[in-house]
């Protein structure tokens, strides 16, 4: 477990960089994402934040994705984010009311994946193929920039409902691989997470501080798999437990193993 932390003028150079970032993509707010050539899709491309509300560097990253998730700041990309908080940090002075083991094990499957000695936060992971500290701007946007140059399988979300009190099915359609290359297969995982969750820490790291979270990730769950070039199209049911079903965001994410590339990803809003 690391909580990264940066020499002060590193921090110094990052609160400047990040004031510019943040002028720069907001004088091109139009009160949604970038406009884009109708001529040129827009690829989707997954932005994962393991992140904690008892590590202190971990609240610069938590504002920079709702800044990417906001104002969709990448030329023709498709900003899906979410924010898995990891519970290892729940034992240091605060307990994360958002924090799952299940984000920790899939978080250590990048750092395996990766060859990192171990996990971090705050950890950005960009369509499974990339990873950087959380709250790098600059290096967030050049790895979303290169993502979003690679065509991925089509993925869409459509039909959701409730079942029961604990239930939501959704039909998920994944196209056949089309590529001239080997067929790719992978996993079909559905997520769910909350449009918007916020907390006042009084213990810990973060004792004082109001903190906000966007898109946060109530549960994962593997529907399925994508065999060759065979496709995926099916109603899937999945848990909604501690999910606000107020106002929610479905994910569906085609990717290659526990913590592979990103082959496909499509999102979805909800409200019950």
């Amino acid at each position: 477990m690391r909580c990264f932390n940066l020499p002060k003028i590193a921090l110094i150079a990052i609160a400047f960089s990040a004031m510019a970032f943040s002028g720069s993509i907001r004088s091109e707010d139009h009160g949604g994402p970038a406009p884009t050539s109708s001529a040129t899709p827009r690829i989707p491309v997954l932005i994962e934040l393991f992140t904690s509300e008892g590590c202190s560097s971990c609240p610069p990253a938590d504002v920079l994705l709702g800044r990417l998730d906001r104002f969709q700041p990448v030329p023709n990309a498709d900003l899906i984010v979410l924010s898995e908080h990891v519970d290892y940090w729940d034992d240091i002075g605060w307990k994360d009311p958002y924090s799952s083991h299940r984000s920790s094990l899939r978080q250590s499957d990048y750092a395996r994946r990766f060859r990192l000695e171990g996990p971090y936060t705050p950890q950005m992971v960009v369509d499974g193929g990339a990873q950087l500290v959380g709250s790098d701007e600059h290096e967030a946007l050049r790895v979303i920039g290169n993502a979003a140059k690679v065509t991925k399988i089509p993925v869409t979300l459509s039909a959701p409902h409730l079942e029961g009190t604990n239930s939501l099915a959704v039909h998920v359609d994944v196209k056949p691989t089309l590529s001239a290359g080997k067929p790719n297969s992978g996993l079909v995982l559905i997520a769910l997470a909350d449009e918007s969750d916020q907390s006042n820490v009084r213990r810990g790291e973060n004792a004082g501080r109001f903190l906000k979270h966007v898109a946060v990730v109530r549960t994962l769950t593997q529907v399925g798999t994508v065999e060759g070039s065979s496709g995926f199209s099916k109603d899937v049911t999945v848990s909604t437990e501690n999910a606000n079903l107020q106002n929610l965001r479905i994910v569906a994410i085609v990717q290659e193993g526990t913590a592979g590339r990103v082959l496909g990803v499509g999102s979805m809003r909800f409200s019950n």
